[in-house]
């Protein structure tokens, strides 16, 4: 992945570059699925942070929770869960925007002082299409949209996960990569400089040996 490739990922279709990792462990909670995709959620949230060298955690500080992750049938759903408007800005405007777009998926994203994000809020409406996705890919993918601040045109063409030879579903390789290097301690948290791609390819570069 050069440099072009790696801007491409934080770059948004206004034109911006705006970058973010969290600056906080991770405390996720699943409302409205059983126990067993509750544990899927959970493991991809555990194997995300791993791959990333981020910490998860029972209990934010300050938030209690800072990952939220909501499975649902309407999104008129969302309006009547209780405190969700004190912690959503414009929950109701949005609720109404999504459903006339007839959207499956939203992610609502919070960030401390120093631009870090703080909290994620993930909004699955269980359509036709998103019920078909198998458990494992929905929640991996959904983890992984979390982990940065990505642009909005990030995964618009290709997904960012894979497939093997044998069925099963992964993390395609370069986003790996870029997860990790994005979490190396020697960047930011937050970078709206263009030139942080070069940093970020460079430790890319670095992870596997192009570079000393």
């Amino acid at each position: 992945m050069d440099v072009d490739e790696v801007a491409g990922f934080f770059t948004r279709s206004d034109g911006s570059y705006l970058f973010a990792r969290w600056g906080r462990p991770i405390a996720p909670i699943v409302f409205g699925v059983e126990d067993a995709t509750l544990s899927v959620v959970k493991g991809a949230f555990e194997a995300v942070c791993m791959m990333a060298g981020h910490q998860m955690t029972e209990t934010d500080p300050e938030l209690g929770t800072n990952v939220m992750v909501f499975f649902f049938r309407e999104w008129a759903e969302l309006l009547e869960v209780r405190d969700l408007d004190r912690l959503v800005d414009g929950l109701g405007p949005l609720v109404e925007k999504l459903s006339a777009a007839e959207a499956n998926q939203y992610r609502v994203f919070r960030f401390d002082a120093a631009g870090a994000i703080k909290a994620c809020f993930i909004f699955l409406r269980m359509d036709d299409v998103l019920s078909k996705v198998p458990a494992e890919s929905l929640a991996l993918s959904q983890v992984v949209q979390s982990i940065l601040l990505w642009s909005d045109l990030a995964f618009t063409e290709q997904s960012p996960l894979g497939q093997l030879e044998d069925g099963r579903v992964v993390l395609r390789p370069e986003i790996g990569a870029l997860v990790r290097a994005a979490y190396d301690p020697v960047l930011p948290e937050m970078a709206d400089d263009p030139s942080h791609a070069m940093r970020l390819a460079a430790r890319m570069s670095i992870a596997r040996g192009g570079m000393t």
